[in-house]
């Protein structure tokens, strides 16, 4: 797993898939993150938008492979990116 602090990238724009969630039907689903907010993540899923908790959910980035949990990014991205 990737910590916040290791993990201080944009994340809209990139490939994820949902390896791990608290909700059994965003399992597996995968697309380009269109959207952040400090508690959530709106995924784009073939024109479908979809909004998931942070909280909730376990992502594998596409383009490096890493895995993150959402729980260590549950912040807004200005403050993540910056190391607040």
């Amino acid at each position: 797993m990737v910590s916040m602090a290791s993990f201080p990238d944009e994340l809209i724009g990139e490939e994820v898939s949902i390896v791990h969630s608290t909700n059994k039907s965003e399992i597996g689903l995968t697309g380009k993150i269109v959207d952040e907010t400090k508690n959530t993540l709106t995924i784009d899923d073939h024109g479908n938008h979809k909004m998931i908790l942070k909280q909730n959910v376990t992502l594998k980035i596409t383009r490096t492979g890493m895995v993150v949990e959402g729980k260590t990014i549950a912040r807004r991205s200005e403050d993540r990116i910056k190391g607040k």
